[in-house]
């Protein structure tokens, strides 16, 4: 290899930026960071719905290494991340770096050059010696296969993708799911629409997100007193971490249900049964746990309507149920979600030998550390298998990420590397360890989410703390890693 490898990053969002930030921090300039979009920000870009924030902390979803003094609230919304991410760009130098505007369709590993070749949208190729995907989990829309759904004659979009100029003042508008997403921007648009009618397929268990601005004599201690600032990312971070407990332990789970999230549903809401239908028959966490202050409230709207029975069909004016009625609207939102298990579609990617990420995934996507498969050299993830959180700060898991990474580089760089390849060895314990301890959690708990793939296997989340990964990727150990000389 190169004194200093071409490195591709391909997406400009928290984990892209984080591991350019880190690679410039180490003084290598040699890296170049894609993103089909015009800006960086990855989805805190591209998503734009009305009530858009974080339900982690702002002052623990920020780097370390870059901290803000300008968060406004405890949980961030969208335009600050999105300004933090910007500011992040701009003053560690990484404009020249970026080529927005310019999306990835392949990268495919030349065995007789020992270096990836990248395809782009427009035909043209780039050589790299180094390939890191950032492009995240939550980056592709999922619309559910729903009969009917091209014949609605109303204007219908995806909430990821979301209609400014779709004005809802007056509108009958139908919203197709309850998580997360529905949970934020239903309370905003409850107010502006004539009628909502919300179709809920499983409810979620919610827990009160007890959000608040800082006043301004926190906001100047938080900024002026850098040892204070460090205490509350402390303080956050452990509450945090105290948060995994109720999804690895079924006893504390039960307590978490019984009396944080059931004893907020019996406060917000009075009618026995509306209550009944927002109840969850699984255990807390089995789907990812909405963080949601006005959610409930939103629902007991004289002009807000919970439907729980199946959807049979959408017609040209409106959503069938199961039970025959018709619910007419003129306005469909998706809040349904993104194909978080298909990691990096739909960029196709052959490695050594011309073997297929695609097939070594067919069932169920997997990764050493979370960030790298054998038969793939020199390729990394970030934010990849089995790296998503339930209960902290992703941000913190891409810092760990961007930091193995970099010790890979220099590895590379000081032994005069063409790559290193995980072994399948190394692969198949570290697998059997994260999928065992998946198994005790209550992401296994009989129910169905963004976390598993239909045949049931967790894809997604990390099942320990982030303080264990952390010391798992320290640094790489030579007997994990097949490696071949420059």
């Amino acid at each position: 290899m190169a004194t200093s490898p071409r490195i591709a990053i391909i997406g400009a969002g928290f984990g892209g930026l984080g591991m350019a930030i880190r690679l410039r921090g180490a003084g290598v300039e040699s890296f170049t960071v894609y993103d089909k979009a015009a800006d960086v920000g990855g989805t805190w870009l591209v998503n734009t719905y009305p009530g858009l924030s974080c339900d982690v902390p702002s002052y623990l979803y920020s780097f370390s290494f870059a901290p803000s003094t300008r968060w406004t609230r405890r949980y961030p919304e969208q335009r600050e991340i999105l300004a933090y991410l910007r500011r992040c760009a701009d003053s560690h130098g990484l404009r020249p770096h970026l080529r927005l505007n310019t999306e990835v369709t392949e990268a495919r590993f030349e065995d007789g050059t020992g270096t990836w070749r990248l395809v782009l949208a427009d035909g043209t190729e780039e050589e790299a010696d180094v390939v890191v995907f950032a492009t995240g989990q939550l980056s592709r829309p999922r619309l559910p296969d729903i009969p009917g759904a091209e014949d609605f004659a109303g204007t219908a979009f995806h909430s990821a993708r979301w209609r400014h100029d779709h004005d809802l003042t007056g509108r009958s508008v139908a919203v197709i799911g309850n998580g997360s997403t529905a949970a934020q921007f239903v309370p905003r648009i409850a107010p502006v629409a004539g009628k909502l009618t919300t179709f809920q397929r499983t409810p979620s268990w919610i827990v009160p997100k007890n959000d608040f601005p800082y006043r301004p004599w926190a906001r100047r201690l938080l900024r002026y007193v850098p040892g204070l600032r460090r205490a509350y990312r402390w303080s956050l971070f452990w509450r945090q971490e105290v948060m995994m407990l109720p999804i690895v332990l079924p006893a504390v789970g039960r307590i978490a249900e019984r009396r944080w999230a059931g004893a907020f549903l019996r406060e917000q809401v009075r009618d026995p049964e509306l209550r009944r239908r927002l109840t969850p028959d699984y255990p807390i966490g089995c789907k990812r746990v909405v963080i949601a202050g006005d959610y409930y409230a939103a629902l007991t709207r004289p002009d807000v309507e919970l439907v729980s029975e199946p959807i049979e069909r959408i017609t040209p004016t409106g959503v069938r149920t199961a039970d025959g009625r018709l619910h007419e609207a003129d306005t469909l939102i998706y809040a349904t979600g993104f194909r978080a298990t298909e990691f990096l579609a739909p960029v196709e990617v052959t490695g050594r030998g011309g073997r297929k990420l695609a097939e070594t995934w067919s069932d169920g996507a997997s990764a050493f550390l979370g960030m790298t498969v054998p038969g793939f050299p020199n390729l990394f993830m970030m934010y990849g298998p089995n790296t998503n959180l339930g209960h902290s700060s992703i941000v913190l898991m891409l810092e760990h990420q961007a930091g193995y990474i970099l010790r890979c580089v220099r590895l590379m760089m000081r032994h005069r590397l063409a790559w290193m390849e995980v072994r399948e060895e190394a692969m198949a314990a570290y697998d059997r360890l994260v999928q065992e301890a998946l198994s005790r959690t209550s992401w296994q708990g009989g129910c169905t989410s963004w976390y598993k793939t239909a045949s049931g296997r967790v894809t997604n989340n990390w099942p320990f703390s982030t303080l264990r990964y952390g010391r798992l990727t320290r640094r790489p150990r030579p007997e994990h890693y097949h490696v071949k000389a420059a």
